[in-house]
């Protein structure tokens, strides 16, 4: 079809940041009265090309066209006055502002003597959400809703401004199932009226619920666009994950070593039934000493939210965590690290390495309290500690005093590992750890982790790459939407394998019982038994929450932790609301 019949189109886009090619050559195109699904993994270049159509970067090479013309936006309003609106996955108002003056921002209605016009702009809002099956004091700050009613007043705006593109960049991410309907009812009539909407998903059931046609991004550069309705979901994946369906590998390509025995061992850590709302829901797993488990599924599934659950960075509404067979308390990242369990989380610039402290200082933050005596800091045991893991982690820096944040990406990542590894953890939670850096650093990571398994260590494994993920892991198992849907042991332990349950478990058809479990099932029915008295016996405990209440820092789960809050409820289904490497 002619250029001219896309409403909003690219050609040749090319977007490059330091040391980075964000997008790649990438043609776009979505018409009037489409839906286009635009997917991708992690680092596909998805929010760049988003940021680029909007207006929040501009392109280095190539063009946006609007209407067959070409466009240029140099900033989110221009794009806006265009036509083009945009839905974010971070509520992007303002809290402090009622929910009529988020819905009309910029534009309020006008009285006379052109003041703001109040009463008018209050009905018009209560009718515009009466739309989205939102029944709210409009006179309320925004803040005050719940996440996934913010969501819906963001939803409001963004269509109520007589765009013509709508971008949606995962909007169902807060939302319950009856505001995922809602939404999708909004979108069949944008559909209905000729205005195109760009749709942002990671959940394959939505594309296919509500998606016409689909462009896959991978690695910066466009590697599919068509029809979304003759496209196989596992064809779909495949090209998400840049795999081909029975490609058989005649050698490992990274450098675990195999098998780790622990099939006898009893567990050191066991997940049970672990919920938090909009995130996991019922999610349960073990992991033995010696044993390298993996988490699989796409980005968005839960990989990331299940780890920070067990480490105590995120609160759960139900669910328990022990090692060894002892209880820890849930929502303590403290109360984590004294049972054993560290965390490597999966940024870290923003939740693990502090940029502005020398490598001395990072590796020995999290042991502090272990290297003093009547509160007074050994120095010499400190400068033991750090001499013996930058040699063994082989970190390389001008000497132990340097800035962490002046490493290079690889160096940086062996900081955080020595430092938790300084901490003597029987359980290490391993989130994405060989990401953004060099081959070299990344085989020393792999053999790292392999020989941890060797020494004993329990390794809890997360990688949006399929033969890290496959070759490093003794079992595998299957999240999606926040949820186990299977296990992958023994030599089903293959990438194939693990291509078809991650596209089996998208697949509405597919029921989760036939898929194999990732806990025994009088485990399982042990684990509900145990909950159900607590649960039955105690109203003011975490049922007791509000179910807008979304998961909180990690300084709010200690402090609810500290009162005997265990967080607010788990949600009915984590991420039916809808899911987030």
């Amino acid at each position: 079809m002619a250029e001219a019949e896309y409403v909003l189109s690219t050609r040749g886009l090319t977007k490059r940041f330091p040391g980075v090619l964000a997008l790649d050559g990438v043609d776009f195109g979505v018409r009037a009265g489409e839906v286009h699904a635009l997917v991708g993994e992690n680092g596909a270049g998805k929010s760049t090309l988003i940021k680029v159509l909007t207006g929040v970067y501009a392109p280095d090479e190539g063009e946006v066209r609007l209407r067959g013309e070409p466009a240029s936006f140099a900033t989110p309003l221009a794009a806006q006055q265009a036509g083009i609106s945009t839905i974010y996955q971070e509520v992007n108002l303002v809290p402090l502002m009622s929910v009529a003056r988020n819905l009309f921002l910029g534009r309020e209605p006008r009285g006379r003597f052109g003041l703001i016009d109040f009463a008018r702009m209050h009905r018009e809002s209560e009718r515009i959400l009466r739309d989205y099956g939102v029944r709210a004091d409009v006179r309320r700050p925004l803040g005050e809703l719940g996440v996934g009613a913010q969501q819906m007043v963001a939803l409001a705006r963004a269509v109520s401004v007589d765009a013509r593109v709508v971008v949606m960049d995962e909007p169902t991410s807060s939302l319950e199932p009856r505001e995922v309907e809602t939404l999708f009812g909004v979108i069949r009539r944008l559909r209905d009226a000729g205005v195109a909407v760009v749709y942002v998903s990671h959940r394959l059931d939505e594309l296919y619920a509500v998606c016409d046609a689909v462009t896959v991004l991978r690695d910066g550069r466009g590697v599919h666009s068509g029809p979304l309705a003759g496209l196989e979901r596992l064809r779909l994946v495949s090209l998400m994950l840049g795999r081909e369906i029975g490609e058989v590998r005649a050698e490992g390509t990274t450098k675990f070593g195999g098998d780790h025995e622990a099939a006898s061992a009893e567990p050191v850590l066991r997940a049970e039934g672990l919920s938090v709302p909009h995130q996991l829901h019922d999610v349960s797993f073990t992991v033995r000493p010696g044993e390298v488990v993996g988490l699989g599924g796409l980005l968005g599934s839960g990989r990331t939210e299940t780890a920070k659950a067990v480490a105590g960075a995120l609160t759960p509404g139900a669910g328990r965590v022990t090692v060894a067979g002892a209880p820890v308390r849930t929502g303590s990242p403290g109360a984590a690290i004294r049972a054993g369990i560290s965390l490597l989380p999966e940024d870290r610039k923003s939740e693990g390495i502090v940029p502005g402290l020398s490598v001395r200082e990072n590796i020995a933050l999290a042991v502090l309290p272990r290297l003093s005596r009547g509160g007074l800091v050994s120095e010499a045991r400190i400068d033991s500690l750090v001499r013996t893991f930058m040699e063994r982690l082989r970190i390389k820096a001008s000497s132990p005093h340097q800035k962490a944040g002046e490493l290079s990406g690889g160096n940086q990542q062996k900081v955080l590992l020595a430092r938790w590894l300084a901490a003597e953890p029987r359980v290490l939670l391993l989130d994405e750890p060989t990401r953004g850096i060099d081959v070299g650093a990344k085989a020393e990571v792999q053999r790292l982790v392999d020989e941890l398994a060797e020494d004993g260590l329990g390794v809890l494994l997360i990688s949006s790459e399929l033969e890290e993920l496959i070759e490093g892991s003794d079992r595998v198992v299957v999240l999606r939407d926040g949820a186990v849907v299977g296990e992958l042991t023994g030599d089903d332990v293959t990438e194939d394998r693990l291509m078809e349950a991650v596209a089996a478990a998208a697949d509405g058809e597919v029921a989760r019982e036939d898929l194999p479990q990732a806990l025994p099932a009088e485990d399982r029915m042990e684990a509900r038994a145990e909950d159900a008295p607590r649960a039955a016996g105690d109203d003011s405990g975490p049922g007791a929450a509000d179910d807008d209440s979304g998961p909180g820092s990690a300084d709010d789960a200690e402090r609810r932790a500290a009162e005997g809050d265990s967080g607010p409820p788990s949600a009915r289904s984590p991420r039916e609301e809808a899911p987030h490497g």
